[in-house]
């Protein structure tokens, strides 16, 4: 693909700022793009035109807007992977799945724009009530920020601009300064949708300059943030009196009990593991197997892995492409050796050739092994002997996350019993931990967060109020 310069943009408009950061493909090192940055006075600017954007489009004209931006989107899909895949090093593969899921929440925000879910109260139910109605709407919020990580360059920027679309609320992007290209360009995408401009900017630049003030301000009336836990914490920190959405880390377990179907089991593992990389919050990080089954289980996942082919992530076959950035690469063969010397076996994978490395099972992993203890986030699947369901549980609810599980088995009082002890935010049975639908909630406890969800429909709340009214006529 060729060179894209873009600009920051505060409601429609580029900034005029010299400053520039060039964006580099993880698989080569080669640029992929320049962005001209934001300096402190686009973000004075950007809250101004958001806070003065006036009333809201109708209902009808956000749900249009969203529903050209899906078509518009769709009609663009090989063009928007190229982007995620050149700026973000993931396989093509990835990337038209990515593109996919977008569309999809574009689709569920339309919808969810027309969707008018106010309620009506009776208040001559009660000896104390009387002959009127209560009611209640929802208002939309003057100015919303919305932080996104490198992951998911598209749907994660897309999940938090779609519903405040339909909520009606004017946004603040500010995406990764690893992955600003499809953002820069999906937000271009709505503008020519006929988004009003001065319902989003979007801004990058020094923290300081930036990301910070705009937590801080008083006149952003919320912060909705995906990433990692030692910034989620420090914005809970300093956000002040505001609403605060966070979507932060996970430790995800897969738990393979010795009732399971076992190909089930590995095909599982391994997409749950290095799907995009091993890069989300909901892969699979741990994978804990009952010990009469785990040799098996184990001999399928390697036949598996061995079917995750690495390469350029431009190329057709490639299914695993590089994480993020070389750093992150030296990170995870830093984690393997150290559980390697701790008495755990390489079974397959664990080589590493600059920001790519290859999955990798790994045996016998320690329980306090740092891979296990936080995330890993890339391509690994460590396996984990456990006695019983009981021992499972205790182990997955051990660390200091709560997103997302899984469990496969075929008995329903084990699974009940998974549903019901895992402290977490969603369990899957037979089943990756992170599937979901892009309208389903989505979030969770402990260090992954506070317990507010995503998807569509919640975050519609997360960018709204709600009026409650009455009138005297019963």
């Amino acid at each position: 693909m060729s060179l894209l310069e873009l600009h920051c943009l505060v409601a429609g408009s580029p900034v005029r700022g010299s400053e520039k950061l060039e964006v580099r493909n993880p698989y080569n090192q080669a640029v992929v793009g320049t962005v001209v940055t934001a300096s402190s006075a686009d973000v004075e600017l950007a809250i101004v035109s958001a806070r003065n954007s006036g009333p809201a489009p109708s209902r009808f004209e956000r749900s249009q807007v969203l529903e050209k931006a899906r078509n518009g989107l769709e009609a663009r899909r090989e063009e928007f992977a190229h982007t995620i895949t050149a700026e973000t090093g993931l396989c093509l593969r990835e990337a038209r799945y990515e593109v996919g899921r977008t569309v999809d929440v574009l689709r569920f925000s339309a919808m969810e724009a027309l969707r008018d879910d106010g309620q009506i109260f009776s208040c001559d139910i009660s000896a104390q009530g009387k002959a009127r109605k209560i009611f209640t709407m929802r208002e939309p919020l003057n100015c919303a920020v919305a932080i996104t990580p490198f992951n998911h360059p598209l749907n994660q920027v897309a999940h938090k601009l779609g519903p405040a679309i339909a909520a009606g609320t004017p946004m603040i992007l500010k995406p990764s300064e690893k992955t600003p290209l499809v953002a820069l360009k999906f937000a271009s995408l709505l503008y020519d949708s006929g988004l009003p401009p001065k319902m989003l900017s979007v801004l990058l630049g020094n923290t300081n300059q930036v990301a910070e003030p705009l937590v801080r301000d008083d006149r952003v009336e919320s912060v909705s943030f995906t990433g990692s836990v030692a910034v989620g914490k420090r914005i809970a920190a300093t956000a002040g009196y505001k609403k605060i959405v966070l979507e932060l880390g996970g430790n995800d377990p897969l738990i393979v009990l010795e009732d399971a179907d076992l190909d089930l089991a590995a095909y599982l593992a391994a997409e749950g593991s290095y799907r995009n990389s091993g890069q989300r919050c909901t892969a699979i990080k741990r994978i804990l197997v009952q010990e009469s089954i785990s040799e098996d289980f184990t001999a399928r996942l390697v036949k598996r892995t061995a079917e995750y082919v690495t390469g350029d992530p431009f190329d057709e076959n490639t299914r695993v492409g590089t994480v993020i950035d070389e750093t992150s690469a030296i990170y995870l063969e830093t984690v393997v050796a150290e559980a390697v010397a701790a008495g755990a076996r390489v079974l397959i994978g664990g080589r590493r050739r600059g920001a790519q490395l290859e999955p990798t099972v790994i045996a016998d992993v320690p329980r306090n092994a740092r891979m296990i203890v936080s995330e890993s986030f890339g391509p690994l699947a460590p396996i984990i002997k456990v006695r019983d369901l009981d021992d499972a549980i205790t182990l997955a609810n051990s660390t200091a996350y709560g997103l997302s599980s899984g469990v496969v088995t075929q008995r329903m009082d084990w699974a009940l019993e998974a549903i019901r002890r895992l402290r977490c935010g969603t369990v899957n049975i037979n089943e990756v931990p992170g599937f979901r639908i892009e309208s389903s909630p989505f979030g969770g406890i402990k260090d992954s967060g506070l317990g507010v969800k995503e998807g569509v429909v919640e975050a519609i709340k997360c960018f709204t109020t709600v009026k409650t009214f009455s009138l005297p006529w019963g």
